[in-house]
């Protein structure tokens, strides 16, 4: 759950910031997942963008949260789906087409609408490791 209150949001997904396994969770989560951060900061700037909306239009900002909810897809293991629920209760209904469209493009968003080049590499150590082989 995102809650968006001013310029800050608050995001609840752990008491702790830490990441614990996708793969093999721990049966009491006490950390976020490398997943569910990805997840909470694709719906907290929904919120952050929305809230900004609600405020320039002179409209309440309590009550702002959003839902998220994913599913996996494998082949490689990813997220296949994202499903993002937003209430605004200080919304008005003449305001709602626009709000929608500017939610849409909160940054987050408009990346994985147009995936950025990813480089992942391996530093070289500061101390080479010295492999002892047996013969």
């Amino acid at each position: 759950m995102v809650q968006a209150a001013g310029d800050l949001t608050g995001i609840e997904i752990a008491t702790r910031f830490r990441l614990q396994s996708d793969v093999d969770p721990i049966p009491v989560a006490t950390a976020p997942t490398p997943t569910e951060l990805f997840l909470a900061g694709l719906a907290g700037c929904v919120a952050f963008y929305g809230a900004r909306f609600l405020r320039r239009h002179g409209l309440a900002t309590e009550g702002l949260a959003v839902s998220c909810n994913y599913a996996w897809a494998a082949n490689p293991t990813r997220i296949g789906e994202i499903d993002l629920s937003v209430e605004a209760p200080g919304l008005t209904a003449d305001r709602r087409e626009a709000f929608s469209r500017v939610i849409e493009h909160c940054t987050v968003h408009n990346t994985l609408l147009q995936p950025p080049q990813v480089r992942i590499r391996v530093a070289p150590a500061q101390r080479e490791v010295v492999s002892a082989s047996t013969t």
